[in-house]
Order: C-alpha cells, then sequence, then structure tokens
C-alpha cells in the first residue's frame, strides 16, 4: 500500500510539475494563436463598411422604399446585396433589426405592427424577400415554400470553365431532363438532382462547408456508373437551370430551387457543373472569381456575388389569382452583364 501510495504522489507532483511548466506554456501558446487567429478576419467590402455606419432608420426607410409587392397579409421587399437576415458575425445591421421600425412604416406608424420573415436568403443575395403581417401568414407562406408550391426563380452571372459537367454526372440519368452534348458537354437547360452534406474542412481554421454526396460513382473502368448507399446526413437537394444566354465565356443563367439547402445553389454550379457564380469567394479559387473581367486580385475580393432573387409567384387561395412578384437587377449586376456584353433580360 505504502509502494503504490507513492506512485500517486510520484504521479500527482509530475502532474502538477507539468501543469506549471509545458502544459502552462502550451495552454498560453494555443491562446496566442487563437487571438492571432481571431485578428485575421475576412475582407471587408467597402460597401459593407458603409453599410455598418448607416443608422438601421436609414436602412429601414430604404427598405420602404424599396417594397415591390403589399398587400393585408404580406409584404415583399427589394433585399440589397451585404444586408444579412440576422446579426452575425459581428455585423449591425440586418433586416430582422429593420423590421420593427419597417412594420410601422408601412402601417402607418400603428403601435404593435409587426413584420415576419417568411424565407431565408443568404446575406449576399439580392432580390425578392417576402415578409408576413401576421404569424398566420408566415407560417403559411412557408408551408407552401415547403411543399414546392412556390416558384423562385434566380438570375446569376456563371464562369464557364474547361470541363463542364463531371464523369458522374455524364452518367446519371437523373441529373439533366436534356442534355447537348457536343465536344465538352454544355447542356444548357436540365434539373440537378444531387444531394448535399455539410463537410468539415481541417486546416489552420477548421471550418464547414456545404458539398455533393451523390448518389451514383463512376465505375473502375470509366464506362458506367453504380449506385451508392446515400449518406444519413445528406439532403435532397435538386435545382433546374436553364442558360438564358452567354458570351466572353461567361452566361446568364436562370435557375429555380426545387429544394431549399443551406447555399444550395452555389453549390450545384460550383460542384455539380463545375461552373462558378460570378463572385461566389467560398466555392470559388481567386483567380477564377473574374478572368473574364480583367481584374486585378486585390480588386477580385470585393467582387459582389452575381446571384439574384428575380421572381416569386405564391399560388391563390380561395379563388384569388398567383401573385406574382418580380425584382429588378442591382445596377453592380447590369453593369457586369453590360461589361460582358450580355444582353440585358427584358421584361417579364
Amino acid at each position: 500500500m505504502r509502494h503504490a501510495a507513492s506512485q500517486t504522489e510520484a504521479v500527482a507532483s509530475n502532474g502538477k510539475t507539468g501543469l506549471k511548466a509545458a502544459d502552462i506554456a502550451n495552454r498560453l501558446r494555443s491562446e496566442k494563436e487563437k487571438r492571432a487567429n481571431d485578428k485575421k478576419e475576412v475582407p471587408v467590402s467597402p460597401l459593407q463598411n458603409r453599410l455598418q455606419s448607416v443608422h438601421t432608420s436609414v436602412l429601414a426607410k430604404a427598405l420602404f422604399r424599396g417594397i415591390l409587392y403589399q398587400d393585408k397579409n404580406i409584404i415583399a421587399i427589394n433585399k440589397p446585396y451585404g444586408v444579412p437576415l440576422h446579426n452575425v458575425d459581428g455585423i449591425r445591421n440586418s433586416i430582422v433589426e429593420c423590421l420593427p421600425l419597417l412594420a410601422k412604416i408601412t402601417d402607418g406608424m400603428q403601435a404593435g405592427s409587426q413584420l415576419h420573415l417568411c424565407h431565408s436568403l443568404e446575406k449576399e443575395n439580392t432580390g425578392v424577400l417576402i415578409l408576413a403581417k401576421t404569424e398566420e401568414a408566415a407560417e403559411h407562406v412557408q408551408t407552401l415554400i415547403r411543399s414546392h408550391n412556390v416558384e423562385r426563380k434566380y438570375f446569376f452571372c456563371l464562369l464557364i470553365t474547361d470541363s463542364l459537367v463531371p464523369a458522374y454526372l455524364k452518367h446519371n440519368p437523373i441529373c439533366f431532363a436534356r442534355a447537348v452534348t457536343v465536344g465538352v458537354p454544355v447542356p444548357s437547360e436540365g434539373v440537378i438532382d444531387i444531394p448535399i452534406i455539410e463537410k468539415e474542412v481541417t486546416g489552420p481554421q477548421p471550418h464547414f462547408k456545404m458539398g455533393l454526396s451523390p448518389l451514383f460513382k463512376v465505375s473502375e473502368e470509366g464506362d458506367g456508373v453504380t449506385r451508392v448507399r446515400s449518406h444519413w446526413q445528406a439532403q435532397s437537394a435538386v435545382t433546374q437551370y436553364r442558360v438564358l444566354d452567354s458570351t466572353s465565356g461567361c452566361s446568364l443563367v436562370e435557375l429555380q430551387p426545387v429544394t431549399g439547402v443551406k447555399n444550395q445553389l452555389r453549390v450545384h454550379m460550383a460542384l455539380a457543373l463545375t461552373c462558378t457564380i460570378l463572385g461566389d469567394h467560398k466555392y470559388a479559387h481567386w483567380n477564377k472569381l473574374a478572368p473574364q473581367l480583367g481584374l486585378v486580385q486585390s480588386k477580385t475580393r470585393y467582387l459582389p456575388l452575381h446571384l439574384h432573387s428575380r421572381r416569386i409567384i405564391l399560388p391563390g387561395v380561395k379563388g384569388h389569382s398567383d401573385i406574382t412578384v418580380s425584382c429588378p437587377l442591382p445596377k453592380y449586376f447590369t453593369n457586369t452583364l453590360k461589361r460582358l456584353q450580355i444582353p440585358l433580360p427584358g421584361k417579364e
């Protein structure tokens, strides 16, 4: 017993010594590295800096001037670029923060006015955003979206790479409704039906990122595909797309998401079709962000995402006709189309 007690005392003594020396040094070093990593912030565009300096009331009034549609149940606004739905990552101004004042402005400054978000729209996205005046109306719109009864169409500028369609997509019978294969496969219209999964990215700054989880893989001979078991964490994701026009290695594409998975449109374009959305800093390498625009590297970091919620159609209820809300393209989007010599889309 005395021998065992001596061993215990020795271990405790060693642990105490290690705590004062190596352990404390390692802990201080890790804390120092963490503080250094926290200082490595993502480059903030001049537009984002200006947004943070704007008072909430000014942003709310700007959203009010951008109202696209309004009735007794819902309001559709033109969401600006760089404005998140919620306060995240130290960004102060958000749509949710403006809702109380926006509700009062739209309702004649009456007390108790409320507005509720009906669906998601990423910070970098622009275009139609539906708000509801009551919780019941918000739940109704959300139910329509979940049941795929709401038609949503997006416009975006697409960068065309050397290889448009990966091998497992060429042979996947459920991925494309129609395909044109002349040399390098370039289908101008189709359906992408590939599940999406959130994966951990290791490195100096570990983080999570959405990626593909295909249900088919190419055979070892390369002449066919075999079905694989789906991952239990993968989410079903379906996107319809149609190329409207293209020139100078870029295309104007119309997207219609059937499902609503996080980053779905960006992931399907970048990873399924190997064609990145212009200005997508998350799913594209910096030297492939905008080679057609001739921008230097220091300028590409501020290139906005060219993904715009163009139109939303809500089905009518109780004999009423459908509600169609369209939103004009933002100025930076139209300037890019002119620079690439892509004709502006006509009015719908």
